[in-house]
């Protein structure tokens, strides 16, 4: 536990030379309570609980590859000259969006090997998923990364946030703003807005579900990351904001398009009648 001299141990279990990081059990959790609700969820939809097993199975490794990939391409002017360091991701080094975006093409791999609707599956994930990631962000917190610039302790204090927090986000001996914090609360409030509404009656369309989770994900990260200090550059642009607004303009274009279609195929199926 946190006392007020210190930061929390980022370590959670050590067992000679092995250490158990927070971060890994923190970021496992969030992956066994989503598989559980995408299972129930699935149920609903007419698919076999042990999809969702083998899926993992397949996901799991190629998001951790994906995820430090995509870390390393963006830092490549360091590990081109340190090589040695490029498979060494326990020394840290993974990238959110390389995971999510490494998860999906599995998933699309997946669905076309098992004849499964990639709508149908993406619309049961997407949920949660979003949750996980405001659950992993509580790992950022444990080792004290993913913050914004230097702050004052009574700025913090006049945002509400418990004290526990505010002393985690004392880094190197200056108050941090706890951007970790933020991207956190605003994927639960996406998690809790998805599930309220995914079953409203007429409300979705089939794959609408995924669709607005990555909207509604990638408007808070791109303004979530203009408040972080550790981004990945591309030239001047951060590149997690670049994604942010293709992903968001793509799938506000296939919703919009997606729509007119189903529209126009019902104006000419009634006009035949």
């Amino acid at each position: 536990m946190a006392t007020l001299l210190g930061a929390l141990n980022p370590i959670a279990v050590k067992l000679g030379a092995v250490e158990i990081h927070w971060y890994g059990v923190i970021i496992a959790c969030g992956v066994v309570l989503a598989l559980i609700l995408s299972i129930r969820e699935g149920k609903r939809q007419g698919i076999a609980e042990d999809y969702f097993y083998d899926y993992l199975l397949w996901a799991i490794p190629v998001a951790i590859i994906c995820a430090r990939i995509y870390y390393v391409t963006f830092q490549w002017p360091y590990y081109v000259h340190h090589p040695g360091e490029i498979i060494a991701i326990w020394d840290g080094g993974i990238a959110i969006y390389g995971a999510i975006i490494g998860g999906f093409l599995t998933l699309y791999c997946f669905c076309c090997a098992r004849h499964l609707s990639m709508w149908t599956m993406v619309d049961v994930i997407a949920p949660t998923l979003i949750m996980a990631q405001g659950i992993g962000r509580w790992g950022n917190f444990m080792n004290q990364e993913a913050f914004g610039r230097v702050t004052t302790r009574a700025a913090l204090v006049a945002q509400h946030i418990p004290n526990w927090i505010i002393q985690q986000m004392d880094i190197g001996g200056a108050y941090r703003v706890p951007t970790f914090l933020y991207e956190s609360l605003w994927d639960l409030t996406g998690f809790a807005l998805l599930m309220l509404l995914r079953h409203r009656p007429h409300l979705f369309k089939r794959g609408e579900v995924f669709l607005s989770y990555v909207m509604w994900y990638a408007a808070g990260r791109f303004v979530i990351e203009g408040m972080r200090t550790d981004s990945l550059m591309l030239g001047p642009l951060r590149i997690s904001q670049v994604l942010s607004v293709l992903f968001f303009v793509s799938a506000l274009l296939i919703m919009v398009v997606r729509r007119r279609r189903a529209n126009l195929a019902w104006y000419w199926s009634s006009n035949k009648n």
